[in-house]
């Protein structure tokens, strides 16, 4: 979608136009093999439904299917894809060593109102050729989705513009993420800090700690990607742009009594939107 070629829209302003990374649009991803490419497709469709099988049970599963693998294969492209087993393990967290690691604030908190708790995470997307990663920022109390981004390489850079995306439209008190390197980054850290909201983080191997965030995935992954097959980054972009329209103005909640994530995030702040606004928060 980006074209070099443009010479009154220059390729950062229209990566901006698109919700992309400059730095995705010059990386040039190896690719992998068509039999690692299958692999993860039914490694991701597997863990949607089993989350807490690691590498040990996943190998066994796809030898099961009849795949040669390895655990050596299988824990490469786990790591590849962002995934590991919900339950606790030692050192497979991937933090960097010189960012600092915030606690986790949540445990027994009562969530009674938006804006009180966001959170965000990263998932991975399948192509027919290849793989993309999606990340979102979600308002805990309304499950609604302020903000989201593709990327093909694992950056902090778009995970900075999701945030800044969504702290245009309002701001948590606290905040809440894993211990992945682009969400323990200065950069992603100093905004939040800046703005005084508090820092929140699950603890290591505790993938339950960011449930509301594992719930939109399932929801992304079962309702949009899986039933769409996505050939295209544009096709991509595009399905999930739509998916999150329907997701925040017309899927009913029955956790919010059969009502939208827009309706329970308005009228808990007592905010529309403006045409702007929304669009903005529609595309990002």
């Amino acid at each position: 979608m980006v074209d070099p070629a443009q010479r009154q829209i220059t390729i950062s302003r229209q990566c901006d136009l698109l919700g992309m990374s400059r730095s995705s649009w010059y990386y040039r991803p190896k690719g992998e093999s068509d039999l690692n490419l299958n692999l993860m497709r039914l490694i991701d469709k597997q863990y949607m439904l089993i989350p807490f099988y690691g590498r040990p049970k996943m190998t066994v599963w796809l030898r099961r299917l009849g795949f040669k693998v390895n655990h050596k294969r299988v824990e490469r492209l786990m790591s590849l894809m962002g995934l590991y087993a919900a339950q606790p393990r030692a050192n497979t967290s991937r933090k960097h060593p010189e960012h600092k690691v915030y606690p986790y604030l949540l445990r027994g908190v009562k969530i009674d109102r938006p804006n009180q708790v966001w959170s965000t995470d990263i998932t991975y997307i399948r192509l027919a050729r290849g793989f993309l990663y999606l990340v979102a920022i979600l308002d805990w109390y309304s499950r609604f989705v302020l903000a989201w981004r593709l990327s093909n390489t694992l950056d902090t850079h778009f995970c900075v513009e999701a945030l800044e995306a969504a702290l245009s439209i309002s701001q948590p008190e606290i905040f809440n993420t894993d211990q992945g390197a682009q969400f323990t980054s200065l950069r992603f850290t100093g905004i939040l800090e800046d703005r005084n909201i508090r820092i929140s983080m699950d603890g290591r191997g505790r993938v339950f700690d960011n449930i509301f965030v594992e719930r939109l995935w399932r929801s992304v992954k079962y309702e949009e990607v899986y039933l769409k097959d996505y050939q295209t980054p544009a096709e991509a972009y595009h399905g999930l742009a739509s998916y999150f329209e329907f997701y925040n103005t017309e899927r009913l909640h029955q956790a919010l009594n059969y009502g939208t994530p827009q309706e329970a995030y308005q009228s808990g702040t007592g905010k529309r939107y403006s045409e702007n606004a929304e669009h903005h928060l529609i595309s990002a």
